[in-house]
């Protein structure tokens, strides 16, 4: 198996997010399985200079930063591709997904590759049978709230690719109560049977 984990926090020290995703994969990690690791904040770039919808551009009339664009969103889908099971670690900043989470969505968003679009108009994710786990942080925002626009929101991305089995972890409103949010967090973890 195949475990792809992605950190999404800004911070790189005390990232309650990325502690969290850690101990989430030394959970579910068996000694055989392969871990495919990306930090968000390491390599990432966003979706600009297009000339039509979609990610398309024509070879010969990409740029230098196209080149770098498209590079990273073929990594990306290839890691997507290859997972059998997807870690994605997220803190909840001003009530939705951090900037760069969005932009790696929007790179691993491909037509033909992590979706197509049928006959009929209506898209089809094409990364079935993997299964994803969302390990969700905030400071005030409670998971699942009218305020939480970061967790229904990369549930229906996920969905969108195709994978359909997500199971969340959370953190939520930590300023309130940081003791019982990591308890429970922890617990959800210890729960996990795989």
């Amino acid at each position: 198996m195949k475990i792809y984990q992605i950190d999404s926090s800004a911070r790189k020290e005390g990232s309650t997010s990325r502690a969290l995703a850690k101990k989430l994969l030394e959970k579910i990690k068996k000694p055989e399985d392969e871990v495919i690791y990306r930090d968000l904040n390491e390599e990432m770039v966003f979706v600009t200079g297009l000339t039509e919808s979609g990610m398309n551009i024509d070879e010969k009339d990409q740029n230098d930063n196209h080149k770098k664009m498209f590079e990273l969103s073929n990594q990306l889908v290839r890691e997507l591709k290859e997972s059998d099971i997807i870690i994605i670690s997220a803190p909840i900043y001003n009530y939705g997904p951090p900037a760069t989470l969005k932009a790696w969505s929007d790179l691993a968003a491909r037509v033909g590759e992590t979706f197509r679009f049928k006959p009929n108009g209506r898209r089809e994710g094409l990364l079935k049978n993997k299964k994803a786990y969302l390990v969700i942080t905030s400071g005030g925002t409670k998971l699942n709230s009218n305020e939480d626009f970061l967790t229904p929101w990369l549930k229906f991305i996920l969905n969108f690719f195709g994978i359909d089995k997500v199971e969340t972890i959370s953190a939520d409103q930590m300023a309130l109560d940081y003791e019982k949010s990591i308890k429970d967090a922890h617990t959800q973890i210890d729960k996990i049977t795989s």
